[in-house]
C-alpha cells in the first residue's frame, strides 16, 4: 500500500508528548483562511511512499522517541483522507517498535471510514475551529457538522483526545464562540488537554508562492497575545484533575 506525503519531521516537539516523528500527509478537504500549510491541500502533489519506506525513515531515531516518551504523529493536510494507509502505518509502528501513535486531524471525515485508523491511534489531536456552522464554512470552505460528529464518535469510543483551538483575533476568539466551544468540550469524554494556540503568519509566504491571496491579510497575531493576558498560548491538562 502506498500513501502520498508532503514532508517528514524527525524531531517534532509540539505535536504530542515527547520527541516525535511527524509525518505530514498530502491532501485536505478544508481550506482554512489561516492555514500555514496550504501546500498540503492538493491531493495529487507530494510524493508516494510505502509503509516500509516511512518506517525506514523513522527507525534511526527510535532511541530519542523512546527516551522522551514520544512516538509518531501523523498530520497534514488531513491524514484521514488516506485512512487505510495511515492505519496500516500506525499499526506497523506499534507492532515493530512499540511506539505510541497520534493523529492530528481536523475531524472532517466519516468516522466509519477512519475506524481502522482510529483503532491504531493512541491519541487524537483534534482541531476544533468554530462552533458556529455558517462562520465555520466561511473560514474553512466547509460546515462543521462532520467535525462535531467525529468528536462525539471519538468520545463514545473512549479515545484519548487533545483539543486544539487557534485564536484568530476577531474571528475565533469571540466570547460567545469560546463559551460554545467550552460547552461542547464539556460534553465529551476522553479530553485530556485543551490547547489554545496563537494565530501566526509564518505560512503566508506559502500562499504567495502558490499565487493565492491570503484571506486574513491585515489580521495581527499581537492581538491574540494580548487577549489572554500573557503569551497567547496556554495549555490546560485535564488528565490530573478529578471527576
Amino acid at each position: 500500500m502506498k500513501g502520498r506525503i508532503h514532508s517528514i519531521e524527525t524531531f517534532g516537539t509540539v505535536d504530542g508528548p515527547g520527541i516525535r516523528f511527524v509525518l505530514f500527509m498530502q491532501g485536505c478537504a478544508l481550506q482554512c483562511g489561516y492555514c500555514h500549510n496550504p501546500d498540503t491541500w492538493d491531493p495529487a502533489a507530494g510524493r508516494e511512499v510505502t509503509v516500509d519506506e516511512v518506517l525506514a525513515e523513522l527507525e534511526p531515531y527510535l532511541e530519542y522517541y523512546r527516551a522522551s516518551g514520544g512516538g509518531i504523529t501523523v498530520t497534514g493536510g488531513e491524514p484521514t483522507l488516506q485512512a487505510p494507509f495511515v492505519g496500516q502505518l500506525l499499526s506497523e509502528v506499534k507492532r515493530r517498535f512499540g511506539l505510541p501513535t497520534a493523529l492530528d486531524s481536523s475531524g472532517f471525515c466519516d468516522p466509519e471510514h477512519a475506524a481502522g485508523l482510529i483503532e491504531a491511534t493512541d491519541l487524537v489531536l483534534l482541531d476544533l475551529k468554530l462552533m458556529n456552522r455558517e462562520r465555520h464554512e466561511r473560514l474553512t470552505s466547509q460546515p462543521n457538522d462532520r467535525i462535531l460528529r467525529f468528536a462525539r464518535w471519538l468520545s463514545a469510543h473512549g479515545k484519548s483526545m487533545w483539543i486544539r483551538h487557534v485564536l484568530v483575533p476577531g474571528i475565533t476568539d469571540r466570547e460567545e464562540d469560546l463559551l460554545a466551544l467550552g460547552e461542547f468540550i464539556g460534553e465529551l469524554d476522553g479530553v485530556e488537554k485543551i490547547e489554545l494556540l496563537p494565530y501566526h503568519r509564518m505560512g503566508v509566504y506559502k500562499w504567495q508562492q502558490l499565487g493565492k491571496a491570503y484571506p486574513l491579510e491585515g489580521y495581527s497575531p499581537r492581538r491574540t497575545a494580548r487577549s489572554n493576558g500573557r503569551t497567547g498560548f496556554c495549555i490546560r491538562d485535564l488528565s490530573q484533575e478529578g471527576e
